[in-house]
């Protein structure tokens, strides 16, 4: 019977396990070792880390945290969980079976990327979603905003701070309010407005990006927001609550509507980054052991 079981040892999952080992709880990490950054070159705005190589970052990570004898690292991917009421029964495709007090999802989240040629192999080369962890080394380039309407003035107002050759391709029409259409007029934001056809690229480094209209736009670096879908469907089938951006719904501690369960990262927080999911898994497993201290003490 472990204290806590984790189901995904990226950067959440593993500070979690740090905090809760320095506790000495016993802790099983459970991970398949299919991170979403696994394709993204370097990591950045994460302090002592930045610029470093993500897979750098995590295989420090593993050994700083499997230093704690308490912490055991599966390498396997969680089928099921079954909720006994006072503790958790954990199985994996291996058919591995182990128990806990408690369970934290650390699974993260997976994008779904527009069926567009060359898009899939610029992600995340040269089409990304977050500013802060790129923006600084593309900034004054020729950038792009793949985006419509609320979200995609915002996103274009926000990514304006990087480079003043900025264009917003919306990929069909426009549904910028009037207000909205001004502001972008005034900092000579560009709108396309033809169906994207394709990226061009050079082994996933965009070069320009093709149009229904038949012209090829030149572009550096491409952000967009894709959509996405939770990476596991076990939260949903053990009854946890979502919010209407598809996030698992936690309070300030990681908690979900679960007595028991945990999120920590991507999973549950549209702030992407490492240093945001070590944050939370530092966070959430610190007050994690004072709950397990609670209950036993």
């Amino acid at each position: 019977m472990a204290d806590v079981i984790i189901i995904g040892g990226s950067y959440a999952g593993l500070s979690a396990a740090m905090s809760l080992g320095r506790a000495l709880r016993n802790v099983v990490v459970i991970d398949n070792q299919d991170p979403c950054n696994k394709k993204v070159a370097h990591s950045h705005n994460f302090l002592t880390q930045d610029g470093a190589e993500p897979d750098a970052i995590a295989l420090a990570a593993r050994k700083q945290v499997l230093q704690y004898p308490s912490v055991n690292l599966i390498v396997d991917t969680v089928s099921q969980v079954i909720n006994n009421g006072e503790n958790f029964e954990v199985v994996t495709i291996d058919g591995q079976k182990f128990k806990a007090r408690k369970i934290i999802f650390a699974t993260g989240i997976k994008d779904i990327l527009p069926d567009i040629p060359g898009f899939s192999a610029c992600w995340p080369k040269s089409v990304i979603h977050c500013p802060y962890c790129h923006g600084y080394e593309e900034r004054g380039k020729k950038l792009a905003v793949i985006g419509n309407g609320d979200e995609g003035f915002e996103y274009a107002k926000l990514i304006n701070n990087w480079s003043k050759h900025l264009t917003v391709f919306t990929n069909g029409t426009a549904t910028f309010n009037e207000e909205q259409l001004i502001k972008l007029k005034k900092h000579k934001i560009n709108i396309i407005e033809s169906p994207i056809t394709a990226l061009v690229h050079e082994k996933g480094h965009v070069n320009h990006i093709s149009l229904a209209n038949g012209k090829g736009i030149a572009v550096e670096f491409i952000f967009y927001r894709p959509a996405f879908v939770q990476k596991s469907d076990i939260p949903k089938q053990l009854g946890c609550d979502f919010t209407s951006t598809g996030h698992l719904q936690v309070n300030m501690f990681g908690e979900t509507n679960l007595p028991g369960v945990f999120a920590v990262g991507d999973s549950c927080s549209p702030m992407r980054s490492v240093a945001n999911a070590v944050a939370a898994g530092s966070f959430t497993g610190a007050y994690l052991n004072k709950l397990l201290g609670d209950e036993s003490f």
